[in-house]
């Protein structure tokens, strides 16, 4: 933060973590400034509790905000929910924030609204910039965190929430501070977004290549044929067609006591559409009850759950993993990368997906899976497919990796920036002139 000027004088807070604060600053806790509201959850028995026009928050509508304010919800009451329940309505601007599950979400209110019993709403009793008190609940959710007591899940009192020590700058300080902020951390929103966007292209780019070689080869010259698989289209003319069930075999060997010291393989432990182990150090632990597969080294593995599908890894240790994964042997004519790869092609996920059965967990069959058909080159143009493949795929990955540390990094300095902001660490009111920037 070496870019922007402290203040000249400084005091003691008289609270540890927060350290030092300017000379006029002021510390008091949140119950001298804010009146709390506690939210409440109507029958979900009475059909005419539901569906109205009243704005019902609950953590899962925080989580998914990326805005300041929030002004609507997933679920909706109506005024009989309302009189019949514990939730009361809060004005318009006041603070929103999640007490439960998790704790720490936090949102200004930019209509009138209610919450549920897992968020509770801070009206303000004084005249205050509720932008700038909504940056300091922000940066202190690691404390909020800390305060959670509980042990089926954390929750965060009122009693515990009404002493919440507050910095209170004058109000000229704090427009300036909420000003400073909003158009800060738009920057550096502005640069995330247009990162993760390279990395979605990047990620699609990686599929399209991969689906490419893997039915077309690496030749654009060579000729071409009918599939006769509408999904596949036109192949190499001197490749096979052959059933995924003669080209590899289902290993259903499952575990007993004596394998639990291998390492366990679950569909956690696999990265979505890379094929990446994310551990292999028993990490991801065996459901109690869940009966687990063996696996050797050189098995492929598909996760055949519908959210999974895109999880596929080869694997380079003898395991166990859990039964949601299918564990494929293949034949000798076919690699097991050469596989693993044809696996995590999106035209072959999109298709497996179309098969999927089951309301709650729907997944794919062997059955349907082993009888797909599929292109086949031989063994030395797999060869040739597979490393040109790894080596491209290294590569995009390596970069991706590289965006994605960028991204780490920027969203670091955004809670820097805003957590010296609002502690005063950093002098801002050159911006205390700055026309209003925050919606209303």
């Amino acid at each position: 933060m070496s870019n922007y000027r402290r203040y000249e004088r400084y005091k003691g807070s008289g609270v540890e973590w927060i350290g030092e604060i300017p000379e006029e600053w002021e510390v008091k806790p949140l119950k001298r400034v804010f009146k709390i509201v506690n939210g409440g959850t109507p029958s979900s028995s009475e059909e005419n509790y539901w569906n109205g026009e009243i704005v019902w928050i609950t953590p899962n509508d925080l989580s998914k905000l990326t805005e300041v304010y929030i002004k609507d919800s997933e679920r909706k009451i109506t005024e009989d929910g309302l009189y019949n329940c514990s939730a009361k309505k809060v004005p318009m601007n006041s603070i929103i924030i999640s007490t439960r599950a998790p704790i720490g979400y936090v949102a200004i209110a930019g209509v009138d609204l209610c919450t549920n019993q897992g968020c509770k709403s801070l009206v303000p009793t004084k005249v205050i910039n509720h932008e700038y008190f909504y940056y300091w609940i922000y940066s202190i959710s690691f404390y909020l965190n800390a305060l959670g007591q509980g042990t089926t899940f954390m929750e965060l009192s009122n009693s515990s929430l009404s002493m919440v020590e507050l910095l209170i700058p004058s109000m000229n300080e704090q427009k300036a501070i909420a000003n400073f902020l909003y158009e800060k951390t738009a920057e550096i929103d502005a640069l995330i977004a247009d990162k993760e966007k390279v990395i979605e292209l990047l990620q699609e780019k990686r599929q399209a290549i991969i689906s490419e070689a893997v039915t077309k080869g690496l030749n654009p010259n060579v000729r071409m044929k009918d599939s006769g698989i509408e999904w596949i289209g036109e192949i190499p003319e001197h490749w096979d067609i052959r059933r995924i069930k003669y080209l590899s075999n289902i290993r259903n060997v499952k575990a007993s006591d004596g394998d639990n010291d291998k390492t366990y393989v679950g569909l956690e432990s696999i990265e979505s559409k890379t094929g990446k182990l994310l551990t292999n150090n028993n990490d991801e632990q065996q459901a109690v009850g869940e009966t687990a597969n063996i696996f050797r080294k050189g098995d492929v593995l598909f996760g055949k759950l519908r959210p999974y599908l895109a999880k596929c890894i080869v694997a380079d240790f003898n395991g166990r993993c859990t039964s949601e994964l299918l564990v494929l042997r293949t034949a000798s004519n076919m690699l097991p990368e050469y596989l693993y790869l044809f696996m995590l092609s999106p035209i072959f996920i999109d298709v497996v997906n179309s098969s999927t059965y089951g309301a709650k967990m729907p997944r794919a069959s062997w059955d349907f899976i082993g009888n797909l058909k599929v292109p086949l080159p031989n063994i030395k143009e797999q060869e040739e497919i597979v490393e040109y493949l790894i080596k491209l795929t290294n590569n995009m990955d390596d970069l991706i990796s590289d965006i994605s540390t960028q991204i780490q990094k920027l969203k670091e300095y955004r809670q820097s920036l805003i957590s010296e902001a609002v502690t005063g660490k950093v002098d801002v009111r050159e911006f205390e002139n700055m026309s209003e920037v925050i919606n209303e």
